[in-house]
């Protein structure tokens, strides 16, 4: 057996035990997502601890939700480049397989540079049309334009790890952003704490940070055995597998943009709210963040999953993968919410000494961590549908049951009555109607036998 056989046997996904398979590639995925959001949370505690309430609200207020539009709509949309290959490697299309590996980095260098020319001349913008706080505007716009500096080395980043996941190595890409996630701690303590920089230094840190796993991923892409190893020379846009990559990938890119316009719109809202409430909304996403970082990891790892099995043509396989995907991610939910209602308020003080803000948080967080199972649903069954190629439904459904029903929610129900409370129901009653539609989709087209290629 040569290395590249042997390589693709441990990385092969086609067989053996589903669940222990899943198992075994997920935590990977799931743990380098605890550790993004521990360094989430570093920023936050070094952030408050050291700089201040207000430094707090311009870090993880309107700017998060900016760069989040931004840059996560151009991650979700190069996402289409793992589905394809990791149908590719499971039908042993070598040739298909660098094709589009080759476009999918050239994608992410055009599309980084386009961001970081869009961000760093209209961040004083965005955050004028979001309502910001004046006291922190200051602040949000020198992070933003910071931030967007790195956006060529997030999404090379992200596409790297995302063609070793799509061919099975969830390992790698886990040492690499673990790796990054402590050289951004250390960098932290160091510009904010050590020369002074507050908030400027907490983006400087982020950057470095992110350069550094980029340089990891390709690295070890130009060195990889398989047919995913990456040329420099043949960078360049395949056409074809471009198209196919855009086909999939639009509707999850247009799916993030929906995410981001909406909590965008939300932000608004609670920028009206005052400061302490902004600083409170902020400081429940570092708690809560370990939750979204764990359950987007599942659906990363259901997708690529069945799409090696969808492209092996192992339907059987394709359909236990999702009962046990279900189980299993529903399980880790329960834990994670018992976690964050049972240790949350007693982590808060770590952030800031403000007791205004951590009692403002702690109520936020009652609202709308209970609830979190409906999201595991809408993240398995849509990670089954994208797996098979079938992305434009899920795309369509959450449109309807997640975006519409927000922008409803913002402009008729929360104007009746602001408070933080009302707003933060539109989670829970957004989630369970979309939950409900994509189940009730999926099965459909279970009993109807459909199969949508990419």
């Amino acid at each position: 057996m040569t290395r590249e056989e042997r390589i693709r046997e441990r990385n092969d996904l086609t067989s053996g035990a589903i669940w222990k398979k899943l198992l075994v590639y997920w935590l990977p995925i799931a743990a380098g997502t605890i550790f993004q959001q521990l360094y989430n949370a570093v920023d936050g505690i070094v952030v408050g601890k050291f700089v201040g309430t207000e430094a707090l609200a311009a870090v993880g207020g309107s700017s998060t939700y900016i760069s989040s539009l931004i840059i996560n709509f151009f991650v979700a949309l190069s996402g289409g480049a793992s589905v394809i290959i990791a149908q590719y490697f499971g039908a042993r299309d070598n040739e298909a397989v660098s094709r589009a590996t080759h476009t999918a980095v050239a994608f992410s260098v055009i599309s980084g540079l386009a961001i970081t020319a869009i961000g760093v001349v209209f961040s004083p913008t965005f955050l004028a049309w979001m309502n910001t706080p004046a006291e922190t505007v200051g602040d949000a716009a020198l992070y933003l334009r910071t931030v967007f500096f790195g956006a060529v080395f997030t999404l090379l980043y992200n596409m790297g790890a995302g063609v070793l996941r799509a061919v099975g190595d969830s390992r790698r890409p886990f040492l690499y952003l673990m790796l990054c996630c402590l050289l951004n701690i250390v960098l932290d303590l160091l510009f904010v704490i050590g020369f002074r920089l507050g908030v400027r230094g907490v983006a400087i840190a982020t950057v470095v940070s992110q350069a550094v796993s980029a340089v990891l991923v390709l690295a070890r892409l130009a060195k990889a055995d398989g047919p995913y190893r990456l040329f420099l020379n043949r960078v360049r846009l395949h056409v074809p597998s471009l198209v196919r990559v855009l086909k999939i990938g639009l509707p999850l890119g247009c799916q993030s943009l929906m995410y981001s316009m909406t909590n965008t719109l939300i932000q608004v809202g609670i920028n009206s709210l005052g400061t302490l409430v902004v600083a409170s909304w902020s400081l429940s996403g570092k708690l809560d963040g370990f939750y979204w970082g764990v359950v987007n990891a599942a659906g990363v790892a259901l997708c690529n999953f069945i799409g090696q099995n969808y492209g092996a043509g192992q339907n059987e396989r394709v359909a236990r993968s999702v009962r046990v995907g279900f189980l299993l991610y529903e399980a880790m939910t329960a834990i994670m919410v018992g976690l964050l209602m049972g240790f949350g308020h007693q982590l808060l003080p770590l952030f800031t000494d403000d007791s205004a803000v951590v009692e403002q948080t702690w109520l936020v967080m009652t609202y709308f961590v209970p609830y979190y199972f409906l999201w595991t649903v809408i993240e398995v069954f849509s990670g089954a549908l994208r797996g098979k190629g079938n992305t434009t439904v899920p795309f369509i459904l959450t449109a309807l049951g997640v975006c519409v029903i927000r922008i409803i929610w913002i402009y008729i129900v929360f104007p009746s009555n602001p408070s933080v409370r009302l707003m933060s129901y539109c989670y829970p009653v957004s989630w369970a109607l979309t939950a409900a539609a994509m189940v009730i989709y999926y099965f459909h087209t279970v009993r109807k036998g459909k199969t949508i290629k990419p």
